[in-house]
């Protein structure tokens, strides 16, 4: 064996080696929970609080929300910490039950009458052509999302959709679900999910231009 195949050989061990002693800290874990152990739940908190409060503040974009949340879902979890079945990851557990406290929070604080998504779709000529030129898309606008404040406008623009075009947009594309856990999180089939989600992007993008167009008025 040459010294860098012994190298490769060193580094895939190492892995394996975390990879086990990761599993055993969790299976640890999972039972000192389903013990109803306080230590295993304060570490828990410790050691996955951080990430579900990301997670919630994606969804909601509120930190007084996002706190309450992430302590709604970690009550969640460590009352049906007897039902998980270790088919997934914790993380993987845990971010479901995040996403979906953080669903019922946004249900639960509609307010605002229910409105049309239709004057943000493209309209059509009846030989099939755009009535509108469709908004631009830019390999320099794209690599913008990665700024704090392009990041801010995408979240306002996203919280003026209607409630069910902005669940199937923070599910998809702000937490990357799969169509099928989508669907089953929105109890909608995944085709529905799918039209759902093209016209909310095409909302989204209308909603974005709009902006844009709004701040080169307002500039001198």
């Amino acid at each position: 064996m040459t010294i860098p195949d012994q190298a490769n050989a060193a580094a895939e061990h190492d892995v394996c080696d975390q990879v086990a002693t990761a599993a055993a800290a969790e299976q640890r874990l999972l039972l000192g929970l389903q013990r109803r152990d306080g230590d295993a739940y304060a570490v828990l908190v410790r050691e996955h609080g951080r990430q579900m409060l990301l997670t919630a503040r994606r969804m909601l974009g509120n930190e007084e929300d996002a706190r309450d949340v992430m302590q709604e879902a970690f009550v969640a979890a460590f009352r049906a910490i007897d039902t998980f079945e270790a088919k997934s990851r914790l993380t993987t557990w845990l971010h479901r039950i995040v996403v979906n406290s953080a669903l019922m929070k946004l249900r639960s604080r509609r307010c605002r009458p229910a409105c049309s998504i239709e004057d943000l779709l493209p309209r059509f000529g009846e030989d099939g052509h755009h009535l509108e030129p469709p908004c631009p898309r830019s390999g320099s606008a794209e690599r913008e999302l990665d700024r704090s404040e392009v990041r801010a406008r995408v979240r306002a623009a996203i919280d003026e959709l209607p409630d069910n075009y902005r669940e199937v947009i923070l599910l998809r594309d702000i937490e990357e679900l799969s169509t099928d856990e989508a669907s089953r999180m929105l109890s909608i089939s995944s085709n529905a999910l799918k039209i759902r989600l093209h016209r909310a992007r095409q909302a989204l993008r209308t909603l974005l231009e709009r902006q844009r167009e709004d701040r080169h008025h307002d500039l001198p």
